[in-house]
């Protein structure tokens, strides 16, 4: 369903459809909505899900977690919420995550997790569960997330929707619980690229105005990305790489020391010891009320010193200089996620969830630990679905937008 076709849906009949919706929004919000019904600016009407990670006035903001439940309501907006709408869009919800954001499957045992609207009986991602169905079954035509390590590009994959990550410090993260301050980015889940970049714009405080599409060198990684795929995502990128190369792209393959660095990383140790030092006292007074594959992580911290987070921080910061060295102008292209959506069966046992979770994390996580900025598109084929990720160094926002319109197009018109 389009935006255009949502035009003629009445204000009644769409949060009655909200309100029918199945562990997709925690908290329908008609006041909010019918409010701001016709507000000026450049997302005038647009319908704006909000991942419960961020604050709304008058609002608590559970995070997806129990133990956020007597929180103190938010005085004001997060930033994010303020700016998208102050420019016209409509919130008509909080919608559903993972826990403290804390996993790229989109699993919550407390408030229900969403079945993915495209495969029947498989999940829809995470963390950002909820905002990509709101938007891939037409309840929203944006849908407001954050991504720490894959958390808007993952579902947005899984769902068929375009996810970006844009560099973090492009939008403020203020008014939204971090999980982790080094990794935490704030971004968009929409149907089409101009949607995610408008959206975009207006988060980042810049002059709302249309890029043009254009058509960039890509490298794709030999070293880094392209094992473990499912048969379906390896198919659908072979003929990914057709497509785009047909439509005049140049794609080269190149094997870079930047990725073999990047896999000693311990990239795990950011969330878990970041989170920690944020919940630690509400983990010890109210840890057993969590999900136990949230607490279980976070509760890796503790395995975590001070001087060895240090290093990881400063292999960090040479991985982030690295990186924009060895790539230079191209956008590195790889496969948003290594497996199709997981059927919720598979992730039932804690060894099934353990090795799908890191397989659906492994490729988006890349940009977040480089500082980047990465955009995921859908690609289907013979009735698979892939993403088609795009990344590059921080920054290159307006870059990488400009190439996923062009790529958007040539794949349309395949």
């Amino acid at each position: 369903m389009t935006h255009q076709d949502q035009g003629s849906i009445t204000d009644a009949a769409r949060l009655a459809r909200v309100e029918a919706s199945t562990h997709v929004f925690t908290k329908l919000l008609p006041d909010i909505f019918m409010q701001s019904a016709g507000h000026e600016g450049p997302l005038k009407d647009i319908v704006l899900s909000v991942k419960d990670l961020f604050d709304i006035a008058g609002q608590v903001t559970r995070a997806g977690s129990p133990i956020l439940e007597d929180a103190v309501p938010a005085t004001k907006d997060a930033v994010a919420v303020e700016r998208l709408r102050a420019a016209g869009a409509r919130v008509i919800g909080r919608t559903t995550m993972t826990e403290l954001a804390y996993s790229g499957l989109g699993l919550n045992p407390h408030d229900g997790t969403p079945e993915n609207p495209l495969f029947a009986g498989r999940i829809s991602g995470g963390s950002t569960s909820g905002g990509a169905v709101s938007v891939a079954t037409g309840l929203a035509d944006i849908a407001l997330g954050s991504d720490t390590g894959g958390s808007l590009r993952i579902p947005a994959a899984f769902c068929g929707l375009v996810g970006f990550k844009p560099t973090q410090s492009s939008v403020p993260l203020t008014g939204a619980i971090p999980l982790s301050e080094s990794l935490d980015s704030v971004g968009p889940m929409a149907r089409d690229v101009a949607t995610c970049a408008l959206a975009w714009q207006v988060m980042a405080d810049r002059p709302t105005a249309t890029l043009a599409p254009k058509r960039q060198e890509l490298i794709v990684p030999t070293n880094f990305g392209l094992t473990d795929l499912d048969p379906a995502v390896a198919s659908g990128f072979a003929k990914l790489r057709e497509t785009l190369t047909a439509a005049g792209w140049q794609i080269r393959d190149v094997t870079l020391p930047i990725f073999d660095d990047y896999g000693t990383l311990p990239v795990w140790q950011f969330s878990a010891f970041e989170s920690l030092r944020r919940f630690k006292d509400k983990l010890s007074t109210h840890g057993a009320k969590m999900d136990p594959r949230v607490r279980q992580r976070m509760e890796r911290g503790t395995e975590i010193s001070e001087a060895d987070f240090a290093a990881t921080l400063a292999k960090r910061a040479a991985l982030i200089a690295a990186f924009r060295e060895e790539i230079g102008d191209a956008l590195v292209l790889l496969p948003t996620v290594a497996i199709q959506p997981p059927h919720f069966d598979d992730v039932a046992t804690d060894d099934g969830f353990s090795r799908l979770n890191l397989l659906a994390l492994r490729n988006t996580s890349l940009a977040n630990v480089i500082d980047g900025c990465s955009v995921s598109l859908p690609f289907g084929q013979g009735g698979a679905l892939i993403g088609a990720m795009l990344t590059s160094f921080a920054g290159q926002d307006e870059a990488i937008l400009s190439a996923a319109l062009a790529m958007e197009t040539d794949l349309a018109d395949d």
